[in-house]
């Protein structure tokens, strides 16, 4: 499992979702991953105000109309390359099967990789994002059709738009994709419901390996 944190935060935030170790305190409706499974949590390089970090600057200011939330489907930022490299960099050592996935810029720069690089992927996990250069991610959407992919957003997201994701992911699954759409009532968050079905997502992604092993 490799997860990327969002804009303004850092890859400790994500330790809030630790199973509790023996004996000891952690997190009651964490991360229930099938045994084995190695989290990684890379460190975004772009550092911010204090210790927050980000993938790139990213100004969504620059992408926002009349008021509305931010719109980056037909922007195509330098930066979200470079990250994109970085990361798989970072995980080019890293056993497979691999689940990759983030939360708001980090489910950006996931979705980057997976709809724009050729990089070997189990499942793909997107929390709280939005699309980025929409139609060239969908010029490679036939090489991931069978690739299991997450999807939650908030409905009431007052950061990035529910309604970008709500059409995304019905896009994907008209294109015939393996896709999980989870939509809930909350704002820019991952609430433990979302928690719980990312456990069952990775379980079933985990189990579909199991079976393609034995063919």
């Amino acid at each position: 499992m490799v997860l990327l944190h969002g804009y303004g935060s850092r890859a400790e935030d994500w330790l809030q979702f630790e199973p509790p170790s023996p004996g000891g305190a952690g997190a009651p409706r964490g991360w229930q991953f099938p045994a084995g499974t190695r989290r990684l949590y890379p460190q975004a390089p772009w550092r911010g105000f204090g210790s927050h970090r980000g993938w790139w600057w990213l100004h969504l200011e620059g992408y926002t109309i009349g008021g509305q939330l931010p719109d980056m489907s037909k922007a195509n930022p330098g930066g979200i390359k470079v990250a994109s490299k970085l990361v798989r960099d970072l995980i080019q050592e890293e056993k497979q099967p691999l689940v990759l996935g983030g939360f708001s810029q980090g489910a950006m720069t996931s979705a980057e990789i997976a709809f724009q690089t050729d990089q070997e992927l189990a499942g793909l996990i997107l929390l709280s994002g939005t699309t980025v250069n929409e139609e060239g991610w969908a010029e490679h959407f036939a090489g991931r059709r069978r690739l299991p992919i997450f999807i939650a957003h908030g409905r009431g997201d007052p950061t990035l738009s529910f309604a970008i994701m709500d059409r995304f992911q019905a896009r994907l699954k008209a294109f015939g994709m393996d896709v999980t759409w989870y939509p809930f009532d909350g704002g820019h968050e991952i609430p433990p419901a979302v928690v719980s079905q990312v456990n069952e997502f990775v379980a079933r992604v985990v189990g579909l390996q199991s079976t393609a092993g034995r063919d």
